[in-house]
């Protein structure tokens, strides 16, 4: 064999190994590259602590007998009067069908009475558009999908309609002899009622609750002044069965509590007479600014806190066992990785001497036209594997210091081998 084919075909395993290697350092450096970027935006982190509680208010339960169908009148957290019908007692299908034809002919009624008050030109004007509003009413309600009222917006609408009709030239003979007849129907139906239907009314005035869970019996606003931590605890580990018979309950006071625990370290925090901000997350979503009554003194390790509010009776009316925030304060900044986050020696210069140092300063770099480009911020809080942050600047920033600072929608460099203002960033 020649010596030179001996040497190329040497020099071409070579350059092949020499090829792989390349290749395979390549590929390893693309995967070890670990530079991203990541769009940063406003966020708000709460200085707040987690308590479970429950709500306690005065509460008169509505009770009636046992039926198998129950009408609840009144809506959620709707105010009542006394001695107002607040659910009817059905005893079967066929009592619930008898009420809805008397509420029928009842209002049909009305329309033969309207009639014989003698109604003139602009009367009958209004009329036309109470029933023009009628289908407003009724078209706007089926378009959203609300059929909560259906049956009252439809009775009113074919109440409007034979009104309408009854403004026509009948004699008063025939309208007479209309209203004997439909008060004769609704006396027999009124009789016949009165063996399978019951009344059920408001014993005083207050805000309507369909829910009545058996606390009502233990928990009202005088026992506040004796309760201790301990006994909040034996209360929340019960539970009480609803009273038998009961359609709702009538809340009579617009002031209601929350009674929760805390930690001696929270309770610290807490100054009776203040307020506090305490946020509903779970069956009901709202924030209620809540004045501290008093902190109690610890026990077993914990503190007992009684809030009060006037507000949000109706949103709360159905609650009773919460998990709510207390939340003491809030910071609103940008939210950015830890790992975006840098120190660096900066040169400063100081805006009145305009001597010049060199200074750690806090940054981010923020990728701009494919460029990095530092910019200073001022670390707000501390949120788990993130920082809420601000911009640095100046008290009286000029316009451009405004348009150059760090400001949310920024796409921040997270890692990088090494960055520097003005490197050219390739991805």
């Amino acid at each position: 064999m020649k010596q030179g084919t001996v040497i190329t075909r040497i020099m071409i395993v070579l350059m092949f190994f020499m090829v792989c290697a390349y290749l395979l350092f390549s590929v390893l450096r693309s995967l070890d590259d670990r530079t991203y970027t990541v769009t940063t935006y406003a966020h708000t982190v709460d200085d707040a602590v987690e308590a479970t509680g429950l709500l306690i208010r005065a509460e008169t339960v509505v009770t009636g007998q046992t039926a198998a169908i129950v009408d609840v009148l009144p809506d959620q957290g709707e105010k009542v009067r006394a001695g107002a019908a607040v659910a009817y007692l059905y005893q079967d299908e066929s009592a619930l069908d008898r009420r809805r034809q008397l509420r029928t002919l009842m209002l049909e009624e009305e329309q033969p009475k309207y009639a014989l008050q003698g109604q003139d030109g602009s009367d009958t004007s209004h009329l036309d558009q109470s029933i023009v509003d009628a289908m407003v009413g009724l078209r706007t309600a089926a378009a959203y999908g609300d059929l909560t009222s259906l049956e009252e917006q439809s009775l009113s609408f074919k109440s409007l309609v034979i009104r309408h009709g009854y403004t026509s030239d009948a004699g008063v003979d025939e309208l007479s002899a209309a209203i004997t007849a439909l008060d004769g129907q609704i006396q027999a139906l009124q009789s016949a009622s009165a063996l399978d239907t019951t009344t059920v009314y408001a014993p005083c005035s207050g805000t309507f609750s369909a829910m009545a869970d058996g606390y009502e019996s233990t928990l009202y606003p005088d026992m506040l002044e004796t309760l201790t931590a301990t006994g909040l605890k034996q209360l929340m580990t019960q539970d009480p069965a609803a009273p038998t018979g009961a359609v709702g309950k009538l809340i009579t006071s617009s002031k209601w509590y929350l009674a929760t625990t805390v930690s001696p370290e929270v309770a610290e925090r807490l100054v009776a007479g203040r307020s506090v901000r305490v946020r509903f997350s779970r069956d009901w979503s709202g924030e209620v600014s809540m004045k501290i009554e008093r902190v109690g003194q610890a026990q077993d390790n914990a503190c007992l806190v009684i809030l009060s509010s006037t507000r949000n009776l109706a949103d709360t009316s159905m609650l009773r066992k919460q998990t709510v925030d207390i939340v003491f304060n809030s910071l609103s900044g940008i939210r950015v990785p830890k790992k975006a986050v840098r120190t660096e020696n900066r040169e400063v210069t100081d805006p009145e001497t305009g001597e010049t140092t060199t200074k750690q300063v806090i940054g981010v770099y923020v990728l701009t036209a494919a460029q990095a480009e530092f910019k200073a911020v001022e670390i707000l809080a501390d949120d788990g594997d993130y920082y809420l942050v601000q911009a640095v600047l100046p008290d009286v920033p000029t316009d451009n210091q405004l348009k150059t600072a760090f400001r949310a929608g920024d796409q921040v460099i997270v890692s990088s081998d090494e960055l520097y203002d003005g490197k050219v960033m390739t991805k």
